[in-house]
């Protein structure tokens, strides 16, 4: 241990796990998210910070879900009770006027899972989208005309934390800027004393790899990175936190992002704080034109409207593709957005993304960059990013701060003061007005990363479209 490990201990206490590759291992296939990963070994750490491997073990194999057709044999063949961790998705039955689930990672289907009336009332958290949570199931026998069904009969939300904002803000004064941006960086699990090759061998370098949690902290903000393979992009935006909503390749229907008509059911970007699109190259949408219009309605206002549903969200959109590169590191191609699908090329629709990632300028990954030491547990952290996203008193901050030059373009100016709040909350949290800003790193970590990445956005939509034009609007920090 270093004396970073030291401090994360001493500060933040009950809200710090000590991560290592050897202790991840315990898990062996089963895929699971961070923030469920660092809650059973924070439960099993013992005192003196050792790990109870064999009662968490146990806890692993007899409540997290194991094969397919061991679960469901236990509840249909043998009638047992079974009680699970695990990941669930809800939806209302309206013809029905009830609420069905499935596990989708242990077979059961949405048409198998029965969610009791009594269950429902009692739980006013169980509504349409995914949960985590422990729940307990029983299978009820065919009682004509009803069919079996697999009962959810008790349920208890994970959500082991509740945070306070304030305290996270305190706390963080304890830290220096660089002390906190590697806090920051161990909280995404990689260390960040790494500086082998590709590895965080500069402030900047680590600053370009933490932007990414900008949309985790920031309403309705919107973002394309593209990157090569082996930066992390799929791990960090689908499994780091619950409040992330991940599209990995194959087709996107608009009931399954915006709203099903049929059922009567809005879509993930009505419940998640972020919708991510992975290997963006590879998907596609059913309807393109519809969907192209709502994306451009929703992109733009945080509205949208299908057939006679109209819905609002504060959730954004983060595009994640690969980009082929030279042997120097650099893109092939000038025009970053040439191997998007062509739904994506549309000047009108990618102007209405805030920023760009320069991705090939990002950390590779590899096993010796995994994090050995203290980092705050992933659930707290990811509640606090979560919690972030309310608190306005960041907006009001850099309202007061910035200098916008008259006639500047609404959609740069909104795009840079989204992009420039959003690095305040990640790198200044502490923040309680614009007399505690150091404006000189205000400038240079928050605004003109900001800055840089809407004028790459801009430069690349009028390679696409001669109409538009290759600049941003002059914004700078007033002298206060």
């Amino acid at each position: 241990m270093n004396k970073l490990d030291d401090k994360i201990k001493e500060v933040f206490q009950s809200q710090c796990v000590y991560k290592s590759p050897k202790r991840y291992q315990i898990f062996g296939n089963r895929i699971l998210p961070s923030f469920i990963k660092d809650w059973l070994i924070k439960r099993y750490t013992t005192s003196d910070d050792n790990l109870d491997i064999p009662s968490m073990i146990k806890f692993i194999d007899s409540h997290l879900v194991g094969s397919t057709n061991d679960v469901k044999r236990r509840l249909t063949i043998d009638r047992e009770e079974v009680k699970l961790l695990c990941r669930f998705a809800v939806e209302t039955d309206v013809k029905n006027n009830s609420l069905r689930f499935a596990i989708p990672d242990v077979g059961i289907k949405i048409n198998e899972g029965k969610i009791p009336a009594y269950i429902a009332k009692k739980n006013k958290s169980i509504c349409d989208g995914e949960h985590w949570g422990v729940i307990k199931l029983i299978y009820s026998p065919p009682n004509p005309p009803e069919k079996g069904s697999i009962d959810l009969i008790d349920f208890k939300s994970f959500q082991p934390y509740k945070v306070d904002i304030n305290y996270y803000k305190d706390l963080s004064k304890e830290f220096s800027f660089e002390e906190w941006v590697d806090v920051l960086i161990r909280a995404m699990e990689y260390n960040p004393d790494y500086t082998a090759q590709n590895g965080f061998d500069s402030l900047d370098r680590k600053l370009l790899f933490l932007s990414r949690l900008m949309v985790f902290v920031q309403s309705n903000l919107n973002m394309i990175e593209l990157a090569p393979k082996g930066t992390a992009k799929s791990y960090v935006f689908s499994n780091l936190s619950k409040y992330g909503w991940m599209f990995s390749g194959g087709k996107v229907t608009r009931a399954k992002l915006f709203y099903d008509i049929g059922r009567k059911i809005p879509g993930v970007i009505t419940q998640k704080d972020f919708i991510s699109f992975d290997e963006i190259e590879t998907i596609s949408f059913s309807d393109e034109g519809e969907m192209q219009g709502a994306l451009k309605s929703y992109l733009e206002s945080g509205k949208f409207t299908i057939a006679n549903y109209e819905g609002t969200s504060s959730s954004g959109m983060m595009l994640l593709g690969n980009i082929p590169l030279t042997s120097y590191g650099k893109p092939l191609n000038q025009s970053y957005f040439s191997n998007l699908p062509s739904f994506f090329q549309s000047s009108a629709l990618l102007d209405r993304f805030h920023g760009f990632t320069k991705g090939w300028d990002l950390v590779r990954i590899s096993e010796d960059i995994l994090l050995k030491g203290y980092t705050l547990n992933a659930e707290f952290f990811t509640e606090i990013l979560h919690n972030l996203r309310d608190d306005t008193s960041y907006s009001y901050i850099v309202s007061e701060l910035l200098n916008i030059p008259k006639g500047a373009d609404t959609r740069d100016k909104n795009a840079i003061v989204k992009m420039t709040t959003a690095s305040l909350k990640l790198f200044f949290p502490h923040v309680r007005s614009p007399e505690d800003v150091d404006l000189k790193r205000f400038d240079y970590y928050c605004l003109q990363p900001a800055i840089e990445k809407r004028l790459i956005m801009k430069q690349q939509i009028a390679m696409l479209d001669p109409e538009f034009k290759g600049n941003v609007p002059d914004i700078s920090v007033k002298k206060i």
